[in-house]
């Protein structure tokens, strides 16, 4: 077997011994768009660290992951869940929001609105500014 994909299952199974503790913290909702009733997994937020880290997880419905892993596919009526989730307490769900609203005030007032609006500590912004959707 390769190692890369030795290396690659044993982080999904690290990431998966924190499956519960996310679920609970998420209570069972996409942790942006707060979408329930429908399956759930697990978002690592970059920069990742070597091992898996709660504080670095979001639990993701497949429309938000997707459209995360494929940022040319942005649907932006979709993301406007954001003006709420940048409030979040959960840094990871603060970093992935301003993220995005970043990317789409490109494009979209709402965007720019929220931003202007929003305040967030420098070390959550420079989280932020260590990666670009």
């Amino acid at each position: 077997m390769a190692k890369g994909l030795l290396k690659h299952q044993e982080r999904q199974s690290a990431l998966s011994m924190l499956g519960k503790d996310l679920a609970r913290r998420a209570k069972s909702k996409c942790e942006l768009c707060e979408a329930s009733g429908v399956p759930l997994s697990i978002y690592e937020v970059e920069p990742v660290p070597g091992e898996p880290d709660y504080d670095h997880c979001l639990m993701l419905c497949e429309t938000c992951k997707t459209q995360l892993e494929q940022p040319k596919r942005l649907e932006p009526n979709h993301w406007r869940c954001l003006t709420k989730s940048i409030w979040s307490q959960i840094p990871a769900v603060q970093v992935v929001s301003l993220r995005l609203l970043r990317k789409l005030s490109e494009r979209q007032d709402w965007a720019i609105e929220a931003l202007e609006h929003a305040y967030l500590e420098p070390d959550i912004e420079q989280w932020a500014d260590a990666e670009k959707i």
